[in-house]
């Protein structure tokens, strides 16, 4: 094994400074479709928490709103309770399983275009453009001496950094409360403390991962692009230099005196000038590699100004690379999308996508629950009949208030009433009233005959007086001292 020193006995560094990446400006589809995806995406994420959404007196207006306080998550129309979690865990599982469709299709198209880190540095690197200039500039300024010049372009550059971060931590606590009242309180000081200590670690983090780990998150702190060449295959599509069509590397001017000599190829490195984490994909796939494409634009330009033709850098899968540099054709992109693997993972995204959805239509807004009082288990009065008693929690999970029918069957003769109640009053069925978007609890009484079986099973049921006829039900025991076999 190698050892911390070398052949002359000096002390080997194992720590590599790392290296500034300044990426040059370019133009192209590709990055027209990164700032389509940029402010589409940022855009959701500002603007969400401000979208208003009328679900009448009693809930609240805010679209999409995790209301922890009164543990809702409401989304639109759509409203989850604590115990309907498993509609969280199936949208966690349709993100997951969607990830694995797009690697396996388009490779790491989600680091690329999508992931939050990639936004807010592609975010931040057009702030260094608008300040420093451009790659060139940049690199100048940033090996220059501290000048007055220097100083105030990095002032006013880290400030436009520290502002879109507080903006990014204050857009998140939004989420979790009115966004117009938690932004009146927050700028007067009379936010919970929790919002402020949150504001300040998305601010910090942002302002550091964004402003300046930048690539470091993407090639050394993230998991992702290790799970993903996992689940990449020869034919998912990546980002491919092509050298069997640019090798041997030689400029414009050599290639002239030279005819056949060098590949398409001239070496510009504007391939690695535009790319974000710094990379030259000439040197093959690698970790460092988003599948921005930008390389693609900058590429593209570069053949046109040449007169060569256009994917010297591409798209491209293992497979059709191969089938390429043997000297075949391609098949379409649609036969590389559309094929068993990705058909798989789409079909049981699809199928997670719309079972949440039929059992959101099927889902009753009425939930009760019974629990059986054990002390005393039962009570014998004086006529010999048997009393039980129930603790009954009824969840209304309607926007407006219901009157519900409470009911009992499969235990004959039983009557029974609530707290307010008594046997006087009992009947085989009550009303109740229940408020809106409320859990209700209520003690039920349930008398029966002193004769029947020591446990005998039965069912309570809750249903609305309303337009809507879905209640729900649960099967109870009814306990006697010892009655008949």
């Amino acid at each position: 094994m190698a050892s911390p020193e070398d052949i002359t006995g000096e002390h080997a560094s194992l720590y590599a400074a790392r290296k500034g990446v300044y990426p040059k400006k370019v133009n192209g589809p590709f990055r027209r479709f990164k700032w389509a995806i940029m402010a589409v995406t940022l855009a959701i994420y500002y603007g969400t928490p401000w979208i208003r959404w009328d679900r009448g007196p009693h809930a609240p207006d805010q679209a999409v709103l995790v209301d922890l306080a009164n543990r809702r998550f409401y989304m639109f129309q759509i409203e989850i309770w604590p115990h309907e979690f498993y509609y969280v865990a199936g949208l966690l599982i349709m993100a997951g399983v969607g990830l694995f469709l797009v690697t396996s299709a388009v490779g790491r198209a989600w680091c690329g275009y999508a992931c939050p880190q990639t936004v807010w540095t592609d975010l931040f690197q057009h702030v260094d453009r608008l300040i420093d200039g451009d790659r060139n500039a940049q690199i100048r300024l940033a090996n220059g001496p501290w000048t007055a010049e220097k100083i105030t372009k990095r002032t006013v550059k880290y400030a436009i950094y520290l502002t879109v971060a507080f903006w990014t931590g204050g857009a998140w606590i939004m989420y979790f409360a009115d966004a117009p009242t938690l932004t009146r309180d927050f700028w007067s000081g009379d936010a919970a403390p929790v919002a402020y200590v949150t504001v300040a670690v998305l601010t910090a983090t942002t302002f550091i991962l964004g402003g300046f780990l930048r690539e470091q998150v993407c090639i050394y702190m993230c998991p992702w692009p290790r799970i993903q060449t996992a689940m990449m295959d020869e034919k998912s599509l990546l980002v491919t230099y092509k050298d069997w069509r640019g090798e041997p590397r030689g400029s414009v001017k050599k290639a002239e005196k030279n005819p056949g000599a060098f590949g398409d190829c001239i070496d510009c490195n504007q391939c690695v000038a535009v790319c974000p984490t710094g990379i030259d994909i000439r040197e093959g796939p690698q970790i460092g590699c988003i599948t921005c494409a930008l390389c693609i634009d900058a590429c593209d330009s570069v053949m046109a100004q040449v007169g060569r033709p256009r994917g010297l850098i591409d798209y491209c899968t293992l497979d059709d690379a191969a089938t390429e540099k043997a000297g075949g054709v391609a098949p379409p992109i649609r036969k590389t999308l559309f094929r068993p693997r990705t058909l798989i993972y789409f079909g049981l995204w699809g199928a997670i996508g719309l079972a949440m959805l039929f059992t959101l239509g099927q889902r009753t807004r009425l939930d009760l629950a019974v629990q059986h009082a054990r002390s005393p288990l039962y009570v014998q009065l004086s006529d010999g009949a048997i009393r039980n008693n129930y603790t009954l929690k009824l969840r209304n999970m309607e926007l407006r208030p219901r009157t519900v029918e409470i009911s009992v069957s499969g235990l004959p003769g039983a009557r029974l009433w609530i707290d307010g109640g008594s046997r006087e009053t009992a009947r085989q069925s009550l009303h109740m009233p229940l408020a809106a978007d409320s859990v209700t609890s209520a003690r039920l009484f349930v008398v029966a005959p002193g004769a029947g079986p020591e446990r005998q099973d039965f069912t309570i049921a809750v249903r609305p007086l309303d337009d809507d006829p879905r209640g729900d039900s649960e099967t109870i025991q009814f306990d006697r001292p010892g009655g008949e076999s």
